[in-house]
């Protein structure tokens, strides 16, 4: 049965990776084009979505669209610019996440990590809800009714791929990024070209409404459309901090290969969003029921460009199908960034630990798995509507999008020696009033039409996330208390110890990094089990989670502290005339590398009986029992079926 299991999974999730092998990172860190199209789709494929709300934003004042055309490009190099300077002051990842940690304070980054990670529960949804309706444009009204299975059915389809590894979910996806790249630059610049010889007159006519509507009403009511507008439009912007939050995902030399990523990025959108914008002016798009305006305007392109019948239809559905592909790859991006942010404040413990720990394929699965859960559950709440899902998905990205600019202003003002901090920090002032301005209309806006939904979500992720810390604060506290405790045990005065004897009845310890907690076993055994146990092995394991995984030379730190503690325990016990030796192993799963350990060691030893502690709470509940695994109880089920006998001592806290 275990095998067939063992099969399946293989045969679904492809077979594992050794994280330890040299050229394993390599063959899955990406190169500035692969991750163009895995991190910085998301920022393109906003261009589906964002350009539209933008439009409609004006009303009966399409010739103001002009100015947001011209303002979105602008918008996209200033934050893609100032972002830059992200990658390279954390060229090991976190982005928003980190940058507020660090420049502004643990609570600032918990406010910022959580807005991201709704925010990449919120990628997946509204692209996969923007997706499914382009291709739904394509058919009668009739078949709207399907739109929200179809939406779940492609949540799985992606948590499936996301669940294999990271650059097989981007290989498979790179035609339709290709497609989307090339159609819609065609239509594009086709849709532009014929109506070049109205462009000349766009200008004055755009002044005159623009005088002409402050005359009737006032300035301060044409700016505040503007502005409104625009804002509405701010999920044009979405998804630019994806490649500064997963710069450890990229190719040496990072913040190199994270800038011509960024730069990609920054041009195909600005050449995107805002052409669709100014497409939408000068083909007088309107919105029609079960269709997209992007739909809409290629429509009528497609037909000027003399397409009829049988062939407009598949010209068309091809261009929709392509920019449906794309935003399927922009939800793929929300399974590749969420993930990380949780893996990084799991480090931080904001979050369970889990979301550390890396699967057989090298990914987070556990953030894998909350993600599409988490989207699925959204999709549903919403019934996938695109404009209440862009209000919520908006607001957290500018939130994360201001602290982080705010967290720049505030490094360069400290580093005024620096060479071009004035530079630097002009940029980040100027991204900073874009985001913070964007941030404020979009809350006031929309707070009554789903704005209060994304704080109200936000601010409970926030408060979870401050009791984890507690928990985990007040564990190590005690754990501290009982290291310094056992610290005190003296060292003996043997220094002739033989090795172990492998026929000799023999203690094995599977110990952690909490040295009271490994003596308080020893100690504990000596009492229960006098004179009995005749050698000693240590047995520790360490997981190659998302953080050693993901900064160079972190595999090799974690080593030498866990050979610290072992050597620490086998000189004590040496030193007390007990034979005593250590073994180490690294997985990404601890369970099952310490099981194989274990194993092996009942064949060298073949007298041999396991111990381990386990933390034991007063109040045991579901909250401690998710935030500290049971592994203790899972190697023992393990090993009992092997035949071999282990114990589990408590180690009350």
């Amino acid at each position: 049965m275990a095998s067939t299991l063992t099969n399946l999974r293989t045969a679904l999730l492809g077979r594992p990776l050794d994280p330890l092998r040299r050229d394993t990172r390599h063959s899955l860190t990406l190169a500035a084009f692969l991750a163009w199209v895995g991190l910085g789709a998301d920022g393109l494929s906003s261009s589906a979505y964002g350009p539209e709300e933008a439009f409609k934003a004006l009303g009966g004042h399409a010739h103001f669209s002009l100015y947001l055309a011209l303002a979105t490009a602008a918008t996209v190099f200033i934050i893609a610019f100032a972002y830059n300077q992200v990658i390279e002051l954390f060229p090991t990842g976190g982005g928003g996440y980190r940058i507020a940690t660090v420049l502004l304070g643990p609570h600032a980054g918990l406010v910022s990590g959580a807005a991201l990670v709704v925010d990449y529960v919120l990628t997946v949804a509204i692209s996969i809800a923007s997706g499914v309706d382009a291709l739904f444009s394509l058919l009668p009204l009739a078949f709207q009714a399907w739109k929200l299975g179809a939406e779940l059915g492609l949540v799985v389809l992606l948590l499936w791929l996301n669940l294999r590894g990271v650059k097989e979910s981007i290989k498979v996806l790179l035609p339709i990024f290709l497609g989307f790249v090339v159609t819609h630059f065609l239509v594009i610049v086709y849709g532009v070209a014929v109506q070049a010889g109205h462009i000349p007159a766009l200008l004055p006519d755009t002044v005159r409404e623009t005088t002409g509507l402050a005359g009737r009403t006032s300035w301060f009511f044409t700016l505040a459309l503007l502005l409104k507008a625009y804002s509405l439009g701010g999920g044009t912007y979405t998804g630019i901090e994806a490649v500064s939050n997963n710069v450890n995902s990229l190719v040496e030399p990072r913040v190199r290969t994270g800038r011509m990523t960024m730069l990609y990025m920054a041009c195909s959108l600005a050449f995107t969003a805002g052409g669709i914008i100014f497409l939408y002016l000068l083909w007088h798009a309107t919105p029609q029921d079960g269709q997209t305006l992007n739909a809409v305007a290629f429509r009528a392109i497609l037909a000027h460009a003399g397409l009829s019948g049988p062939l407009l239809g598949i010209a068309l559905a091809v261009t929709l199908a392509c920019e449906a592909g794309l935003l399927l790859v922009a939800a793929n991006t929300g399974f590749l960034g969420g993930p990380a942010v949780l893996a990084n404040m799991a480090q931080d413990s904001w979050v369970p630990h889990q979301f550390r720990y890396l699967s057989s394929r090298l990914v987070t699965q556990n953030g894998v798995l909350l993600l599409g859960v988490a989207a699925a559950l959204v999709l549903l709440a919403s019934g996938g509507r695109v404009d209440l899902l862009v209000v919520l998905y908006s607001i957290n990205v500018f939130l994360t999008f201001s602290l982080s600019l705010l967290g720049l202003c505030r490094y360069w003002l400290r580093h005024r020696g620096d060479a071009g901090w004035m530079r630097r920090l002009l940029l980040s002032m100027c991204g900073l009033a874009v985001t913070a301005s964007i941030l404020v209309v979009t809350v006031v806006e929309k707070f009554m039409e789903g704005g209060w939904v994304t704080i109200v979500l936000t601010g409970l992720v926030v408060v979870l996330c401050l009791a984890v810390r507690a928990h985990y604060a007040d564990t190590r506290a005690r754990i501290a208390d009982v290291d310094r405790v056992f610290a005190a045990q003296p060292a003996g005065p043997c220094t002739d110890t033989p090795a172990p004897a492998p026929d000799a009845p023999t203690a094995v310890f599977i110990v952690g990094s909490s040295r009271g907690g490994g003596l308080h076993a020893l100690l504990w055994v000596q009492r229960m089990f006098p004179g009995h146990f005749k050698n000693v092995v240590f047995v520790a394991a360490r997981a190659v989670d998302a953080h050693a995984y993901g900064g160079e030379g972190e595999i090799e730190v974690l080593r030498a502290k866990a050979e610290t503690t072992l050597d620490h325990f086998v000189k004590f016990c040496r030193s007390h005339g007990i034979p005593a030796t250590s073994r180490l192993g690294f997985g990404t799963d601890a369970v099952a590398t310490l099981t194989e350990m274990c194993r092996d060691l009942a064949g060298e030893f073949p007298h041999a009986v396991f111990f381990t502690s386990r933390l034991v709470f007063q109040r045991d509940n579901l909250f401690t029992r998710l935030l500290h695994n049971q592994a203790a109880l899972a190697i023992q089920r393990r090993l009992h079926f092997d035949g071999l006998q282990m114990i589990i001592l408590p180690m009350k806290v």
